[in-house]
């Protein structure tokens, strides 16, 4: 069913759609993953570890936000449902119980190379289907990237 008509054409809709699918997905996770450490995060960096986790968290939130609404303006209904998350996810798990704070910045490291991959990937593949899209995952990647340095920066 289309609530929407996309003025996109088939199959340049095909390309966008998994394209904001996926990175709708990614960065659900990525928040949740965020979070989860978040919680569990000990050691003598914890209260700056602690708060560097929920500015990751606050972009994943709001740019998932973004690409969901781009994906119903599009006509595509967005889906991030906890099993579809689970399964399409480019991020390795979470690891559970308490996390030292070194291990927490490389968890994050990890896990924020992974989204970048794919994001630029993203990039790549909508550049003629819709530029629209596209500049809705550079933004995205750009953001990503900040966090990714600055996480880096933390275990040098």
């Amino acid at each position: 069913m289309y609530v929407v008509k996309s003025p996109l054409s088939d199959a340049d809709l095909k390309a966008v759609a998994e394209a904001l699918q996926g990175a709708l997905v990614d960065l659900v996770d990525l928040a949740l993953v965020a979070k989860q450490i978040h919680w569990n995060v000990v050691g003598p960096r914890f209260r700056s570890v602690h708060l560097q986790l929920d500015e990751v968290v606050d972009t994943a939130r709001a740019h998932s936000d973004t690409v969901a609404e781009r994906a119903s303006a599009l006509g595509v209904s967005p889906d991030g449902r906890a099993a579809t998350v689970a399964s399409g996810s480019g991020i390795g798990a979470a690891p559970g119980g308490w996390v030292k704070d070194a291990d927490a910045v490389g968890t994050l490291v990890d896990a924020l190379g992974a989204v970048i991959t794919r994001m630029r990937d993203r990039v790549m593949s909508t550049a003629e289907a819709d530029p629209v899209s596209q500049d809705i995952f550079i933004g995205i990647t750009a953001d990503l990237e900040k966090h990714h340095w600055m996480f880096q920066a933390e275990n040098v």
